[in-house]
Formats: structure tokens, sequence, C-alpha cells
């Protein structure tokens, strides 16, 4: 499961109406976020992308097994949607199900809004397949490796003799500064993924930072990306590389609010920023994934 994006600019409009739970969106904002769409391909590449995904990993996990597994994709605000999509697995008669969202770390709001959305499809359709869900594996050892090898080779693109001085800013998508004071996980899961990585960097600067943050009006989940680039130029440096830690794959939170908007701050302040490689469907993301799902089916057994 992934969170979706409209596949075509006319969409945007019906599709900020799922995202925002049927509440109209401004015209103004409307076209604002059409605009980022436009700038980036005209359309979310998230669904061919997780499609991709869940045609590889279909592919090994039968490789690796004595089972037989089939791999659907269903999108939680957009085409196919996760009610859909459930729908259509059902048609093969499954023994067991497992749900698996395209996000490493848990929180409630996210994590939990697709546990909800499945809940309601197996209401709807008053289905009692056994289920279990894959909740978080932020910390895995194959995740922590295939970022810091992405860190290490993005760093190749600075000038060598700044290299290893150069700050390493990891990112995550933001989220209402109410999940505190709910005890949500998220915060903490995110921050361990950034200290795993840290741990393989050796002595590479760091920092951290939300980014995305939403238009709701409350306080959501700070630094921000924006000011901590402002706080590096502000102390000197000429050189940022950012580590979308809490994305797996390009999506218009990659593709606009860093290629785009903040390389322009960036270049506003005299610096130069690149940005790590989403993992999409990448040979060491399907790695990723068959351990992580081969790990969960052993917990079931045990």
């Amino acid at each position: 499961m992934a969170m979706g994006g409209p596949d075509c600019l006319e969409n945007v409009e019906p599709y900020l109406m799922d995202v925002r739970g049927g509440r109209p969106t401004s015209s103004e904002l409307v076209e604002e976020i059409r605009t980022r769409y436009r700038m980036t391909g005209g359309r979310s590449p998230v669904l061919g992308i997780t499609r991709e995904v869940a045609a590889a990993l279909e592919g090994r996990l039968n490789d690796s097994g004595d089972r037989q597994y089939r791999c659907y994709v269903g999108l939680r605000h957009w085409h196919p949607f996760i009610k859909e999509a459930y729908a259509e697995l059902l048609k093969d008669c499954p023994e067991r199900i497992v749900g698996l969202c395209m996000a490493p770390q848990y929180s409630s709001l996210s994590i939990g809004a697709y546990v909800k959305k499945v809940e309601d499809a197996r209401a709807a359709l008053a289905d009692e397949t056994p289920i279990s869900f894959v909740t978080s594996w932020h910390r895995h050892p194959l995740l922590i490796a295939a970022i810091a090898d992405n860190i290490q080779r993005t760093l190749d693109r600075f000038p060598r003799d700044v290299r290893g001085q150069v700050p390493v800013l990891m990112t995550a998508h933001s989220l209402p500064e109410r999940v505190v004071a709910m005890k949500d996980p998220y915060p903490e899961e995110v921050r361990g993924t950034a200290q795993a990585v840290i741990a393989q960097l050796g002595g590479q600067p760091t920092r951290f930072a939300y980014q995305s943050q939403g238009r709701s009006g409350e306080t959501w989940l700070g630094p921000s990306v924006e000011e901590t680039v402002e706080a590096l130029a502000h102390e000197g440096h000429r050189h940022v590389l950012v580590a979308p830690i809490g994305f797996l794959c390009d999506h218009v939170e990659t593709l606009y609010d860093i290629d785009i908007e903040l390389t322009q701050l960036a270049r506003a302040k005299g610096m130069q920023l690149e940005r790590i490689p989403m993992l999409n469907a990448s040979a060491p993301l399907i790695d990723i994934l068959t351990s992580v799902v081969e790990a969960h089916e052993s917990s079931l057994v045990h």
C-alpha cells in the first residue's frame, strides 16, 4: 500500500478532496499543487513505481519459499484505492493476507490510517480471511545499509576536498505536533532511522529536519528543512546533501519540495544542494522487502 497521487493534472482537485476527507480545497491551493505536478511530470509516479515493486517482490517471494504469493497494489488516496485492491485480491481466494505499507516508520496517522482503510474494506465485504500487518521496519539493517550507500555515492557530486565536511541533512515527512501528546512512535522511529544511518557514516556531519508540513493551520513537527538550510548557510556551509530517510520512492515531496523549492532556497544562499536517489523499485529495496516479509512470516509461525 502507498499514499498515491493524481494520475493527471485534471485529477489534482479530486485527489486533494480525498486527502482532505471530503473537505473542499481553495482554488488557489488547487492551482498551486497542480503547478507542482505540472513541473514534475504532470502526474504522480507513485503508482507506477509501486506496481514495479510489487511485481519484483512477488517474483522474489515465490522464488525463495514454498508458499505461493500474489502482490496487489492499493493506494490510500487515489485509484486503485485500497478497497478496490482488496476486492480484487479476494477473487484469488487467499489463505492469508499480509498488509505492507511503503513506509518504514510507524505512525497512527500514516500506517494506522492504511490499516483502517483495510479494515473498512473487510467490513464492507464481510471478509474474514486471516490478515496481519507489517507495521515498522525503521531500523532494518538492509534499509540502513542502502540509505548509507546512497549517501556515500551522492557525496561524490561535491568537490573532493570538501566531501568529508558536507552536512548530511536527513529528512522525514512532518506530522501535526499533536502526535507527541498522543505518544505516537513516529518521531522516535524517524530519529531511530537517522541514528542508525549516522552510525554507518563515520565522522560525516549530520542534521535532521522535517519537511513538507501541511496547510492544516495547526503546529507541525520541526525543525523544518527550510530553517535548517538557512542555519547551515549562516554557519558558513556552502554544501548540503539531503537524505529523505522517511521516503522510499520519488513523489512530489522529493521531486518538487526538495529538487525545486529547497534547491532554489539553497542556491539563493550560495549553497550547492544535492539529494540522494530514492530506492524506488531498485534491487536493494526488493531485498529489504523480501527480508521484511519473510521475518514477518517467521514471527507468525513462532
